[in-house]
């Protein structure tokens, strides 16, 4: 019993452990990144691990206050960062496991179009609306953690919601058309008949290539299906002859993996509205490709 004993994680490291994937969700949800996420976390657990545990009521609630402060922080450094990024700036993709599409609030809280329409919140906007929205948390919880007063937490929720609600995808959209449409981008890789593909693209479709000036990608958004078709097509030139394509679950949806030698060359992701696609997603910056080898666990 004694070795069993001690084997077992103290009651601070046992907490954090019990709600890390949580915490880390909230992190990246905030700040679009994996990576910034992974050192919100580690901040968190130094500030935890000095905390008086008979003090804490709600071992969750301080941890999810802990990580939001944090986050916010980090946000702010963040925001000055993508002023002088090369290119068009998407999050940072995750490789998830195929359940977490069951939990459809949580999977569309942190799809690549919904995460790009968080970034045009303010700071305090987007941590309200993650806790709030996504995580359900109190909005005296939420006061405790963003610095506001709840009256003032009430009417950021009510103005984040309304902005998001005006951005994020229209209709329903079923696993069946994504996978339809990435499909269709897949045979126009393998076969070079991009017929398919041009039948799903809207009239306004955009197109954004994250290569973070690293990478060759699509120097600023292509807008038009036109201009999309002849820029896939393009692309299609290039990259078709030499890489592979294969389906996997990014941020909770279906999405595309391009191994170019064996390695991971590009992530592609789609949004449809009204089902079309009305935006196209490629990440190619390898600094943002990190966590696509691997499963990142994920939770509310």
């Amino acid at each position: 019993m004694r070795d069993e004993d001690d084997r077992r994680p103290d009651p601070a490291t046992e907490a954090f452990l019990t709600h890390r994937g949580l915490l880390f969700t909230v992190a990246y949800e905030m700040l679009g990144s994996a990576v910034d996420a992974e050192d919100v976390l580690q901040e968190t657990w130094l500030r935890w691990a000095g905390v008086d545990l008979d003090t804490v009521r709600d071992q969750r609630a301080y941890l999810v206050r802990i990580t939001t402060r944090q986050a916010l922080g980090r946000l702010r450094t963040l925001s000055r960062r993508k002023e002088s990024y090369v290119g068009p700036w998407l999050p940072e993709p995750l490789l998830t496991a195929p359940d977490v599409a069951e939990d459809v609030e949580l999977a569309d809280s942190m799809s690549m179009a919904m995460m790009l329409v968080l970034e045009t919140l303010a700071p305090v906007e987007r941590a309200v609306f993650v806790l709030r929205e996504v995580f359900d948390v109190g909005y005296d919880e939420i006061a405790e953690a963003v610095g506001k007063s709840q009256a003032a937490v009430r009417q950021i929720a009510h103005r984040a919601r309304a902005h998001v609600a005006a951005r994020r995808p229209h209709g329903a959209v079923s696993a069946a058309e994504t996978r339809a449409a990435l499909g269709a981008f897949q045979r126009a890789v393998e076969t070079g008949d991009l017929r398919g593909l041009l039948d799903l693209l809207a009239p306004d479709v955009v197109a954004l290539s994250d290569g973070g000036g690293v990478e060759q990608a699509m120097p600023r958004p292509i807008v038009g299906a036109g201009k999309v078709a002849r820029a896939l097509a393009a692309g299609v030139a290039v990259f078709g002859p030499k890489s592979t394509v294969e389906p996997a679950h990014i941020n909770g949806h279906p999405a595309l993996l391009m191994r170019i030698g064996g390695e991971i060359d590009m992530v592609v992701a789609v949004r449809i509205d009204d089902g079309l696609v009305t935006a196209l997603y490629t990440v190619r910056n390898p600094e943002k490709l990190t966590h696509v080898e691997r499963t990142t666990p994920v939770s509310r």
